[in-house]
């Protein structure tokens, strides 16, 4: 199978992946509020799935690099799938709790599937590559929270089993159809390199790299911003403009069709034109402001609007600052820095939903966009000052021993 091959076995593996993903995810505060869950619960639903993603996906992502990308995907897919089932007999807040753990802690897999692409991409078509990534995303969340809602008219167990049904499809292909992208010799290699344990102390390492330290803190307070936003939005469309479940799964469907057309076209063609930290300042920059506009949307009209540039910037920073980490480590560590990387991201999510819940809940709909845009502020005078004004070719290859 050639690359171009590939690619699109991972892009459709992904979007079948976030697919049953976005089904469930617009009618979790729905689902959890039957069970008497209040709005902080609902923040901690949300923030415990992002803590056992914290926790699984740089652990997939190094046993990627060991054993390959194909067996890992096998085994994330699968814990999904059960993850699901768990969701749709949850009779208690308990079960829907571990529900979502279990999923987290399982299915972390989006790491391994970047780490596939890094496999089979150069440096110059990695930003495309990945790009693909966010298309997959951007389209699955186009169809999956419509469908979602569609689906919640017979009860919200029934979208959590569509979505159990949907990975066992996706389980099917990876087993038939995509085959391993790295060779036995380099799992070899990868095998036989002496690489810190995942723990703490190296993930102080990594951040205290020059490079991959401040693309990583980068990661950080851009996924918190952004995890605030995302993580709070059904909430905040209902308490402001009085949506439901289905109104809901449309708008997050407009925002999956933003997020196909720029991570599908426009970024390719930004990668192409401007070096990475310019791009990265710009897009934190327009985040900050749109996340602003956002906090004070008098109307939905207005908000749909705002969309647009938060969808824009947003796939712009997930994939460039992704690119730009595996430029700057040797490639025995891509799935080791990506599952990083996305625990990071991760970590993110366990603290920005209950902090989203609390202050929507004590300060009112305004104050999440408010918190998120003034934060984004502060990451953009930071970018500044320690990655857009050093060379634009910068790596840490040389520092290898010290990754995570």
């Amino acid at each position: 199978m050639d690359d171009k091959k590939r690619l699109f076995s991972v892009f459709l593996i992904v979007f079948i992946d976030l697919l049953g993903f976005s089904i469930i995810l617009p009618l979790l505060p729905f689902y959890a509020e039957t069970f008497g869950a209040s709005p902080t619960v609902v923040g901690l639903l949300v923030a415990i799935y992002a803590a056992a993603q914290m926790v699984g996906s740089p652990i997939l992502g190094r046993l990627s690099d060991k054993f390959g990308r194909r067996p890992i995907l096998l085994v994330s897919i699968f814990g999904s799938a059960l993850g699901f089932i768990f969701l749709g007999i949850a009779n208690s807040l308990f079960v829907l709790f571990f529900a979502r753990f279990f999923d987290g802690i399982t299915g972390g897999n989006i790491s391994v599937a970047q780490a596939y692409i890094t496999d089979v991409t150069d440096e110059k078509n990695r930003s495309r590559g990945l790009g693909l990534i966010g298309a997959a995303f951007g389209l699955g969340f186009i169809i999956g929270p419509a469908l979602g809602g569609v689906l919640s008219q017979w009860g919200y167990a029934v979208p959590a089993f569509v979505a159990a049904g949907i990975a066992f499809i996706n389980l099917g292909m990876v087993w038939f159809w995509l085959p391993e992208s790295l060779t036995e010799e380099r799992k070899q290699e990868i095998r036989e390199q002496k690489r810190p344990a995942i723990s703490l102390k190296s993930l102080s390492q990594a951040l205290s790299r020059p490079v991959v330290g401040r693309l990583l803190h980068t990661r950080l307070f851009y996924g918190f911003a952004f995890s605030l936003f995302q993580s709070i939005f059904a909430l905040y469309g209902q308490y402001r403009f009085n949506l439901n479940a289905q109104n809901t799964g449309y708008i997050l469907a407009y925002v999956g069709l933003l997020s196909v057309i720029t991570q599908g076209v426009v970024v390719g063609r930004l990668t192409d034109r401007l070096p990475d930290r310019v791009l990265i300042l710009s897009a934190t920059v327009l985040m900050a402001l749109s996340l602003l506009g956002w906090a004070f949307a008098p109307s939905i009209v207005v908000l749909l609007i705002i969309l647009a540039p938060i969808a824009l910037a947003g796939g712009v920073l997930n994939t460039v600052i992704n690119s730009a980490l595996t430029k700057a480590v040797p490639r025995s560590e891509f799935g080791g820095i990506l599952g990083l990387s996305a625990s990071l991201e991760s970590a993110t999510r366990v603290v920005a939903p209950t902090i989203g819940g609390v202050l929507l809940g004590q300060l009112g709909t305004s104050a999440p966009g408010m918190f998120a845009g003034v934060v984004l502020i502060w990451l953009s005078t930071y970018i500044f000052r320690y990655i857009y004004q050093k060379p634009e070719k910068f790596s840490d290859k040389t520092m290898a021993p010290k990754s995570a």
